[in-house]
């Protein structure tokens, strides 16, 4: 069954956790007994298949809303971890007031954290809190997730300026005996790029903070070569440069949903699938994350 992570301490978890699963591996009497004193040994490395789908708020690119249909074309993926957005709680009647992540997360078996980036009140007395944001989806145990700010303009405001929202994804996912850092984003969409310029620098900053294996995945409005972007490249690297178009869905003609990864993780595969479950198609990346057993 799934479970619904909250948001955590964070960063001091982490630590802890991390802290633990190295004393553990030199502590190891299996390793110990099975390598001379002194010695260093390279652990096989972890797979993991992540995903980013931006699910639009559940409809098709039909205009349709129908959550099962997402949860099918999400199932299909067969992915361990995946980023959403675009994904709507109690947001209102185009999504039928659902908690969009609660319920996927209950259709396909998983934990579920959600980083709203609106979090409004109710549309009538005693009803839910709107929100909207995004989501991860994890098969595996997550042992820190974190709601973090970025520069955002919002559209829930007249006259907006770019200032400090929430809605960056990131939880510490333990796969087979080590950890990575998983982060989920949706980058602004105007024509306009100094915000998301702003946002590459602000989820840079956060990613700098963490050690270990991270991914970055999302929805960037921008294609993988606009300036914008020309950051991330280098702290990390694009899973799919030769995979196809994923928006819209149907005739795609933009590459602006991606997967990227930090040079400690090795990309073994990735796929752009064909589905109009949503108006954007998901991207798939089968990885490698490396460690050492001592």
């Amino acid at each position: 069954m799934h479970r619904k992570i909250r948001r955590s301490a964070g960063r001091t978890l982490i630590a802890a956790a991390l802290t633990a699963a190295a004393l553990g591996a030199v502590s190891s009497p299996v390793a110990s007994a099975a390598e001379p004193a002194g010695a260093g040994s390279a652990a096989p490395p972890v797979p993991l298949r992540v995903a980013t789908y931006n699910i639009h708020a559940g409809a098709g690119e039909d205009g349709v809303f129908d959550l099962d249909r997402t949860a099918g074309a999400i199932r299909d993926l067969h992915a361990d971890v995946i980023g959403l957005e675009e994904v709507d709680v109690h947001w209102g009647a185009r999504s039928d007031f659902a908690d969009e992540a609660e319920e996927l997360a209950e259709r396909l078996h998983m934990r579920a954290y959600f980083a709203p980036i609106y979090d409004l009140p109710p549309a009538s007395e005693g009803e839910q809190r709107r929100q909207y944001g995004v989501a991860v989806l994890s098969r595996y145990p997550v042992i820190a997730a974190e709601n973090h700010e970025i520069t955002r303009l919002s559209t829930q405001v007249p006259d907006p300026v770019p200032a400090p929202a929430p809605g960056f994804a990131e939880v510490t996912v333990q796969v087979g005996g080590t950890f990575v850092h998983v982060y989920a984003t949706h980058l602004d969409y105007r024509s306009d790029p100094s915000v998301r310029r702003a946002q590459v620098d602000d989820m840079l900053g956060i990613l700098a903070e963490d050690r270990g294996p991270k991914v970055l995945v999302g929805d960037f409005n921008a294609e993988p070569d606009a300036p914008e972007l020309g950051k991330l490249w280098g702290p990390l690297a694009d899973a799919a440069p030769q995979d196809g178009k994923t928006y819209p869905a149907i005739d795609p003609v933009k590459r602006i949903d991606l997967v990227t990864v930090s040079p400690d993780v090795t990309v073994t595969g990735a796929r752009i699938a064909e589905t109009a479950a949503s108006d954007h198609r998901p991207v798939v990346a089968d990885l490698l994350l490396h460690r050492r057993g001592r």
